[in-house]
């Protein structure tokens, strides 16, 4: 019976998380002015603390779940489109920041899992934009391509570094109560 508690805790501080999260992706604005339909969201920031605190698959799942109930509960105004890529860009970051963080919890390796991270998941934005957008915006694989140097990479550099610092002057903070029974 014992055994189970740390599970129990585990899940529902996953659960809180992902509460936190569907709250977060209500808040959403551009960053760039040319191109309005990409929206930083807020929603990353507790996906990427939880991805930190319980490891890269729990802040992973984390992230879908949060992504889920928001499309059910709110509706994405990018429909399935926005769904599927907001997934793909939160399993490369979280995933790979969490993977990184978890070896060795530093600050040093918070940034450098932070950085990571980041980059790829603007890596693997590209090819996610150049197979989804067209097939769901009907928008030319040629526009997809024109756009990736000045906008598309452009707005993942700027998001995940700006989730980058916010996570890492918060986590810390945040920590003891996520690491507390």
């Amino acid at each position: 019976m014992n055994n189970t508690r740390p599970k129990t805790v585990l899940l529902a501080k996953m659960g809180l998380m992902a509460a936190i999260a569907l709250i977060c992706s209500m808040f959403h604005f551009p960053l760039l002015p040319g191109a309005t339909f990409l929206e930083f969201e807020v929603h990353d920031i507790p996906v990427l603390i939880a991805a930190f605190a319980f490891g890269p698959i729990p802040g992973f799942i984390v992230g879908v779940v949060s992504i889920l109930l928001h499309d059910m509960i709110i509706g994405m105004a990018s429909g399935p489109y926005g769904m599927i890529m907001h997934i793909i860009a939160d399993a490369a970051f979280a995933l790979v920041a969490g993977f990184f963080y978890q070896r060795l919890k530093t600050k040093r390796n918070a940034v450098l899992a932070l950085i990571i991270g980041g980059l790829c998941m603007t890596a693997a934005m590209v090819p996610a934009n150049l197979f989804i957008t067209p097939y769901f915006m009907g928008a030319p694989v040629s526009a997809v391509v024109a756009m990736l140097p000045t906008v598309i990479v452009p707005f993942n550099l700027l998001k995940a570094l700006i989730d980058g610092v916010v996570v890492f002057f918060l986590y810390k903070r945040l920590s003891p109560f996520l690491h507390r029974y």
